[in-house]
């Protein structure tokens, strides 16, 4: 309850392209735990979506649930190796 009002809180602070990108992030987690069953699987479109996020959002980190951002980090050296 304390941690939503904390956020409700910050969240008048931010831009509007900083809100509609993290509403953007939040709702591709729920899209790929809602296709999963127990452990979520994603797909390479998924960890793209990542990938990209991570360069044109400084708090992609903050918002990142499912994976730990170590693990995106890896897979977007791994794409630059191929």
């Amino acid at each position: 309850m304390i941690w939503s009002l904390l956020c409700s809180f910050f969240s008048a602070f931010k831009t509007q392209r900083s809100l509609a990108i993290e509403n953007l992030a939040l709702r591709q987690q729920l899209a790929v735990l809602g296709r999963s069953v127990k452990r979520p699987r994603l797909s390479n479109i998924d960890r793209g979506f990542w990938v990209l996020l991570q360069r044109v959002w400084t708090d992609w980190d903050r918002v990142l649930v499912i994976v730990k951002p170590e693990t995106v980090v890896r897979w977007h050296r791994a794409g630059f190796r191929r």
